[in-house]
């Protein structure tokens, strides 16, 4: 019994943490977002530009840390517990996919060169689109850290104790 419970730390301990920091790397990436969406569109500065490209480096980290680490953590366990997790990430993945889509295609509008007044202008109004969509990207990321981890956290520390 003491064997299981070890196991089950050292298998599902580092999940919570991993957990953890990603939604420390989306807090950050909502201020970012806010503190972008508050300035002044129409004076597209040499300032702006570079909070858009610290916008689109944390934005990148944050799907990839997603799609690379935290997804496939979750979907480990589901598979592991068995209860119908598989069944809702099978469901909203495709939709999260389309979320990265808009990110990397938003990203991909500063491709490293220098951007004129324009281009800043119109990644402005997309920058929007973006807010809508991460928005809906944290309704699905939240459903399925509740369904896939915080559901069986209980069991996890009581097999743990």
């Amino acid at each position: 019994m003491l064997e299981n419970c070890r196991n089950a730390k050292e298998r599902w301990g580092g999940v919570s943490e991993l957990i953890d920091r990603w939604l420390k790397e989306r807090q950050e990436l909502i201020v970012h977002y806010c503190e972008l969406s508050g300035a002044d569109s129409d004076a597209p500065t040499e300032a702006v530009v570079a909070k858009f490209v610290r916008l689109c480096e944390i934005l990148v980290d944050y799907v990839s840390a997603g799609h690379f680490e935290v997804y496939e953590q979750l979907i480990h366990e589901a598979k592991e517990f068995n209860d119908g997790g598989l069944e809702l990430a099978a469901k909203l993945y495709p939709r999260l996919e389309q979320t990265t889509e808009v990110a990397l295609n938003f990203n991909d509008r500063l491709d490293g060169g220098e951007l004129t007044d324009t281009e800043v202008r119109e990644l402005f109004s997309e920058l929007s689109q973006l807010g809508e969509t991460l928005e809906s990207r944290f309704e699905m990321e939240d459903v399925l850290i509740e369904q896939l981890h915080n559901v069986h956290a209980d069991q996890v520390m009581s097999s743990s104790a």
